[in-house]
């Protein structure tokens, strides 16, 4: 089974932070070795309460296992330190629970998309190179690039190793964080990167694409020529090594679109509209779906989806099989539809329309209340956290269905109250234009 990424971890470097000039800054001084802190008590429970220590070595004997050398392990051991506080932030990241037009409106702005234009004039070569090799257009891969880390500017500042065996240790995702420490060590082994420059996110992630160190081995590339997989400093190697990430990793489709801007009518069966239902373009023409500027669709049998991430009211897209190497890439709707979208324009689609009217935004309290109402309901939602993720929208779409409202997955206070009985006056909602 194919690792996914994380929902937040691989957006929270750029989130608050955007510089309209970001390119590529000069490798930071290499740190020293870093400073263990103390576990918590409860971080031994899932190892029958083997200290970090004995952990450790543990951990040592499956790389060797693995292959990976005395040599390195001693290169790496300084580095492999516990720190509590990075299971602090593991343990207490928060989901971005922004409405899609305001996280594309700041992550997929208009200068991110002009840097990742210049970037494939930069690089042309090796752009080129990468889409004869693997099938994936330049705008998707820098779309990635700027989205991840500014194009270099933004990878972290946290010693990979002392993150993913701090992670490794803790019992919440402990067998993976073990795999991807084994993966760091065999980066190093092969010569791809020392210990200590080994930097980068809170979560272990690597480079100008956030790799996790399994996809590091897995698929980075030297493309520059120098013997080394250097996905730090190297703008050829992070190119190759995404591209072949995404068409063998995520099993992107030579040749295919992945995610255009279209118009619907009124009158659209809202239940269809749902990633899990594709049909052919063909069909959503039938139904009245349009590009923007009404050009009809082509008369063809090219599957699709009709995506609406806020609801009827809101932007409404047309999906390919290709988006779903957007999900996979991350579970976030909202990160993977601005990827996309990002993509689009980098490759020279027109900015999408603004909703004509405020679209309506239950609080943060009343859509954590309608979670709450869904699980009572006997709907998984996963963490009732006030987020609307992918299990929630499916639950929200299924009541909606049962109470003959539109289906498109978009919580109202309408759904609200006859959630609650119908007797409960709904709260005002926020309106985001």
């Amino acid at each position: 089974m194919r690792q996914t990424r994380f929902a937040i971890a691989a957006v929270t470097l750029l989130a608050f932070s955007a510089p309209a000039s970001a390119q590529f800054l000069p490798p930071p001084a290499k740190p020293a070795a870093p400073r263990a802190t103390a576990p918590s008590p409860r971080a031994a429970s899932c190892h029958n309460g083997a200290s970090f220590d004995r952990f450790l070595a543990d951990v040592k004997q499956q790389a060797v296992a693995a292959g990976v050398s005395q040599r390195t392990i001693a290169e790496a051991s300084p580095y492999l330190v516990y720190d509590q506080g990075i299971v602090n932030r593991d343990r207490g990241q928060r989901v971005f629970g922004q409405l899609f037009t305001e996280f594309a409106g700041r992550m997929a702005a208009t200068y991110r998309m002009q840097n990742g234009q210049q970037h494939i004039k930069q690089y042309a070569a090796a752009f080129a190179r990468a889409e004869k090799e693997y099938g994936v257009p330049p705008a998707v891969i820098a779309a990635f690039w700027g989205l991840e880390s500014d194009f270099g500017a933004n990878m972290g500042n946290l010693p990979t190793l002392k993150s993913l065996v701090s992670l490794a240790y803790d019992c919440r995702r402990s067998e993976m964080f073990v795999n991807e420490t084994i993966a760091a060590l065999k980066v190093i082994d092969r010569g791809d990167l020392d210990p200590d420059e080994m930097i980068g996110s809170w979560a272990g992630e690597l480079g100008q694409t956030q790799f996790l160190p399994t996809h590091y081995v897995n698929y980075a590339v030297d493309y520059d020529g120098d013997g080394r997989r250097d996905l730090l400093h190297s703008g050829p190697d992070v190119i190759g090594s995404t591209a072949n990430y995404i068409a063998n990793g995520l099993k992107w489709r030579r040749g295919e679109p992945w995610l255009e801007e279209i118009k619907v009518p009124q009158n659209l069966p809202w239940e269809q509209t749902d990633l899990s239902v594709q049909q052919p373009r063909s069909k959503w023409a039938q139904l009245g779906v349009t590009y923007p500027d009404g050009r009809p669709l082509p008369n063809d049998n090219l599957a699709a989806s009709v995506l609406l991430p806020m609801g009827r009211t809101g932007p409404a897209f047309m999906a390919y099989p290709n988006f779903a190497a957007y999900t996979e890439w991350n579970n976030s709707l909202i990160y993977s539809t601005t990827a996309g979208y990002l993509a689009s324009r980098i490759a020279g689609a027109a900015p999408m329309r603004r909703p004509s009217a405020p679209v309506a935004q239950l609080p943060f309290s009343e859509l954590k209340e309608l979670q709450q109402l869904l699980v009572r309901a006997g709907f998984n939602v996963g963490k009732v956290d006030g987020v609307l993720g992918q299990q929630s929208r499916s639950a929200v779409k299924a009541m909606q269905i049962k109470y003959g409202l539109p289906a498109d997955s978009w919580p109202t206070a309408e759904l609200l109250a006859r959630m609650r009985g119908g007797t409960a006056q709904a709260q005002p909602q926020a309106t985001v234009r």
